[in-house]
């Protein structure tokens, strides 16, 4: 594991953290939720995704500002946080909630746009000691899957193949899981 990932998993730890002694609930999301659901860093990672929601944004985005993360001047804040954590890049996207409060895309063009069901009740994902909320698997299959269609001009990457394969493989080494409830 290079000096960055070890940055992003500290900054990882963090979030978890703040968030927790706050009340705020997130999620992991994007490639360092497949990593922690598979147990192990599989490959380098650019940022670190995560979800929140909307009502709680804010509240959060002060907590680490406080801190001493900065924010992305590149990204509305309108449309998500963007924050760096000295070189550490991470990017909050807002979840709001439909009438029956189902998880919807909270921000955006696609702002109520329902996300997969089950997506927010996956078991923690771990790296080592470092327990994190993540997505659930089928929806970063999902995901991974429906970007190239959803955004046509963010055609798939070589990773996103390498990921999918990775996520449907499942976990590599066997060790104690938290079971669904």
């Amino acid at each position: 594991m290079d000096d960055l990932a070890r940055r992003q998993l500290a900054s990882i730890a963090e979030v978890v953290e703040v968030a927790g002694s706050a009340g705020v609930p997130v999620w992991l999301r994007g490639g360092w939720a497949m990593d922690f659901a598979l147990g192990e860093v599989s490959r380098p990672h650019v940022d670190v995704d995560w979800y929140c929601w909307r009502e709680d944004a804010d509240r959060l985005a002060a907590l680490l500002l406080a801190r001493g993360w900065r924010p992305d001047p590149r990204m509305p804040v309108e449309l998500q946080l963007d924050l760096f954590a000295a070189d550490v890049e991470v990017s909050i996207a807002y979840l709001g909630r439909d009438d029956a409060c189902r998880p919807t895309v909270g921000a955006g063009s696609w702002a109520g746009t329902p996300l997969p069901a089950g997506m927010l009740d996956a078991p923690p994902g771990r790296i080592g000691t470092l327990t994190v909320p993540t997505i659930s698997v089928p929806a970063q299959i999902e995901f991974k899957q429906m970007f190239p269609v959803w955004m046509p001009e963010r055609p798939r990457r070589p990773k996103d193949a390498d990921d999918l394969a990775r996520l449907r493989a499942g976990p590599r080494r066997a060790g104690p899981r938290t079971p669904r409830p």
